[in-house]
């Protein structure tokens, strides 16, 4: 494994050695689905004593009302504040020794506990009672608000660049749910939740039949599916709304807003419109986004932070979310530097990069970073708990084994593609970020 690693050139070896390892690595599982819509993997690892159970609700910030946001991310706190028989979450867990978490994202809510793998049915006992019903009251909902709108002021108005990306993303998205962010688009909609929005927004998303119940490590499947029919098998499945996320219309014209903040030093922010997540277009953008700006021999860094020192800091990533996202480009300007130098400096290696294919040795530099990445990633019965539950979200929960291979099909050609198809003037929206 280690080898796969320290190889970072393009070699036949180094693809027969990967192409095997991942096909002797071929995440196996069992899948079913109880009567009232839940489905339930899992994925046996006896290389660990402990054991994942991972439940994934197929709703996030998307999935909001516009004038009602922020309530999938309140559902994250006010998970772990008591369900219908369970008053306290957390005592019950920590004495067999386990852990819980869980995270929001624009498109899903994600609530995992970690436990030895003997003590597994107390997660599942604690999992299926809040997923049956919370323990409504105006207390719990009062805790978990404050808690929330003080998160909201630390995050976004309170932290030096907080709320740039919300900025970005209300500037480049005119219709799509993505234009607000996860933890709410405003204050006031949290402050202004009452019981009733709460209990309604739960019983619409938090069902059996919109959500999937991942179980890794030390796990006998025969005796997991057994516990899922006791725990969760009982529950009834709810009339979930059918998704009607609009769709953003194609970006026409170019697009900019400037702010000004008590920040150090300035910034500029570029997004770009991207494809959709498992496309060939999203793996073919992430590849293009390491190369420019992924480690220090990045191009990006290496030209316009190194050589140029127009940059403190420069980085381009994509957002990886389901639904078409955005390529952004983010950088704190030097403080002689100006607006118009940064923003210049940036659309010349754009253009270098739409005019000339990139070289095979450099493709291949990225690809195997992907693929080490993905190994290791592989080694958490965690993450592969995870992993597992979101790919059946999108579809089929087998195309985690694909991963691979769909970076491995992306060309110089390709890349090239791409680029000159999204790096457009129209599909660009900046953001000037100054310093007062």
């Amino acid at each position: 494994m280690i080898m796969l690693v320290l190889i970072p050139v393009l070699s036949t070896c180094h693809f027969i050695l990967v192409t095997l390892y991942f096909i002797l690595r071929m995440i196996q599982f069992k899948k079913h689905t109880l009567k009232n819509g839940l489905r339930v993997i899992i994925h046996p690892d006896l290389s660990t004593p402990l054991a994942a159970v991972n439940v994934i609700y197929n709703v996030g910030s998307k999935d909001e009302d516009p004038e009602k946001t922020g309530f999938a991310h309140l559902f994250e706190h006010l998970m772990f504040g008591g369900s219908k028989n369970i008053p306290d979450y957390d005592s019950p867990l920590q004495k067999i020794g386990g852990e819980s978490n869980a995270f929001t994202s624009s498109d899903i809510t994600n609530y995992y506990q970690t436990v030895p793998a003997e003590n597994i049915e107390t997660a599942f006992w604690l999992e299926s009672d809040r997923m049956l019903e919370l323990a409504f009251s105006k207390k719990s909902l009062d805790v978990q608000r404050n808690v929330v709108i003080e998160e909201f002021r630390q995050r976004y108005l309170n932290q030096p660049y907080g709320d740039a990306q919300a900025l970005l993303h209300g500037l480049a998205y005119t219709v799509h749910p993505y234009r607000w962010p996860t933890i709410g688009k405003e204050i006031s909609h949290i402050e202004n939740a009452t019981l009733n929005d709460v209990k309604d927004f739960f019983f619409k998303h938090y069902a059996p039949n919109n959500a999937v119940l991942t179980v890794t490590g030390n796990v006998d499947a025969d005796h997991v599916l057994a516990l899922a029919e006791k725990w969760f098998g009982e529950i009834p499945a709810r009339q979930v709304p059918e998704k009607n996320i609009p769709v953003e219309p194609k970006q026409t014209s170019y697009r900019e807003l400037k702010v000004q903040r008590d920040v150090s030093f300035d910034a500029i922010y570029m997004a770009f419109h991207m494809d959709r997540k498992l496309t060939p277009d999203y793996y073919t953008t992430d590849l293009i986004s390491d190369i420019l700006s992924n480690g220090q021999s990045s191009r990006l860094y290496r030209r316009l932070v190194v050589e140029k020192g127009l940059f403190g800091e420069l980085d381009a990533f994509i957002s990886g979310d389901d639904d078409p996202g955005l390529f952004t480009i983010s950088g704190k300007l030097i403080s002689t530097v100006s607006f118009e130098q940064a923003e210049e400096a940036i659309w010349n290696e754009i253009e270098l990069f739409k005019q000339e294919k990139v070289e095979d040795i450099e493709l291949q530099k990225v690809i195997n970073k992907v693929e080490a990445n993905l190994i290791f990633s592989e080694i958490s019965y965690l993450n592969k708990a995870m992993s597992l539950a979101n790919f059946e979200l999108l579809g089929d929960a087998s195309l985690i084994n694909g991963q691979a291979e769909m970076y491995r099909q992306v060309t110089p050609q390709k890349m090239q593609d791409v680029a000159n198809a999204m790096f457009q003037r129209e599909n660009c929206s900046i953001l000037y970020y100054q310093k007062k």
